[in-house]
């Protein structure tokens, strides 16, 4: 009788676990938030906690969980962490990925076992290409370098040279901006690349200076801007005459301030700034500092912030169902609007489409900012774009 009672409990535990499984929607959350890209992890981590605060813990009848790993910004890291997160962890979607490298080694996971990849930092176009499940909520690297190109164009810029970090996004980001200025009719004097792990500047920095051009275009990744402004500073380049412009990953928000009164003037392209003009962002940036001891929100936590709105609004559009072909499905075509203005998912390519804005650095009530002053709305990534 007692081994009855025994197996009948074991069999109740069982079943109420699956129910719960069932009931429970699992997120594997991977970023880096030891190593380089820290600062990465850390704002999306915080703008996660941040939208499930606001919007609960439960969405269309599913408690959601989201667990963090930590994978340093190391692409077999990435891919163990999410092998493990979807076979013993059984998650019903996959998120972060703070370098292209990780956002890669994920596809084929992503793809085999049907679960959602949804890409909240990474910025290489192709990314999206890699699996069917991709799906991105934070940027590409040419939305930015293009308008960034056509503005240097207008405003008298005629000889450039380019600066980039050897990888994806970089590429991208020299790739597309060369293109662009020079079939406006601008001269590319020399396109050149630093490491992306342990970069050292100053090398290439000489070489931008001996090359005599009206600007230097600059992208490299969040956390990388305020090594490369120290050493733009110390080679004199600050005061040589030749402009500094750039995507907004140089002037990054969550290190601005940083930075020094140097940076004041630069012109950058970008997606967000936590100095944009809506009552939402206010709001955000209000409860995203409340909640992490003042520290400012940037272009990163937006990606997160928005990333859980995609997960949520695509659970709702399934009644809970996690079906991985479902999700995605849900997915596309998803519009709403962000902190960072109106922004919508390509039904196409699985790519966001969003407002860009061409800033200043300039102070603000004592602090740096990045202050909009033109937008360019409903921007597509131009790579893809290009390839129609």
């Amino acid at each position: 009788m007692r081994r009855r009672e025994l197996l009948i409990a074991a069999a109740v535990c069982t079943i109420s676990s699956a129910a719960f499984a069932q009931d429970t929607v699992k997120i594997g959350l991977i970023l880096p938030m030891t190593g380089q890209q820290a600062s990465t992890g850390k704002q999306i981590d915080a703008a996660v906690k941040l939208y499930m605060a606001q919007n609960g813990t439960s969405v269309a009848g599913k408690k959601i969980e989201v667990i963090l790993k930590d994978d340093t910004s190391v692409p077999d890291v990435t891919k163990r962490l999410a092998q493990e997160l979807v076979v013993n962890d059984k998650v019903a979607i996959l998120a972060g990925f703070g370098i292209t490298p990780s956002a890669m080694a994920t596809a084929p996971i992503a793809t085999q076992a049907k679960v959602p990849e949804v890409v909240m930092a990474a910025g290489t176009s192709s990314i999206t290409e890699a699996s069917p499940f991709i799906v991105r909520t934070s940027f590409t690297l040419a939305q930015s370098a293009v308008p960034m190109a056509e503005w240097a164009v207008k405003n008298g810029i005629k000889k450039v040279v380019t600066m980039v970090s050897d990888y994806g996004p970089g590429i991208d980001a020299e790739k597309s901006f060369s293109d662009k200025f020079k079939a406006d009719g601008g001269t590319i004097v020399e396109n050149l690349r630093v490491p992306l792990r342990s970069p050292d500047f100053a090398p290439v920095l000489q070489k931008a200076a001996d090359a005599k051009a009206d600007a230097l275009f600059v992208f490299v990744p969040s956390g990388s801007g305020a090594q490369f402004v120290k050493q733009f500073v110390e080679r004199g380049l600050d005061k040589s005459g030749m402009k500094l412009i750039a995507t907004g990953d140089v002037t990054d928000d969550d290190q601005l301030n940083g930075m020094g009164d140097v940076v004041v003037g630069v012109i950058n392209a970008h997606n967000y700034s936590a100095n944009h003009d809506s009552a939402l962002n206010k709001t955000y940036v209000e409860a995203f500092k409340k909640a992490n001891n003042g520290l400012r929100p940037n272009f990163m936590s937006v990606g997160g912030y928005d990333g859980m709105a995609l997960i949520y609004g695509a659970l709702k559009k399934t009644n809970g169902a996690a079906d991985g072909e479902k999700l995605v499905a849900a997915m596309k075509g998803m519009a709403w609007e962000s902190p960072r203005g109106p922004i919508s998912i390509d039904t196409d390519t699985r790519d966001i489409i969003q407002n860009i804005y061409i800033r200043k650095v300039d102070k603000v009530g004592g602090e740096l900012y990045n202050v909009e002053f033109a937008t360019i709305p409903n921007v597509k990534d131009p790579v893809k774009a290009a390839k129609k």
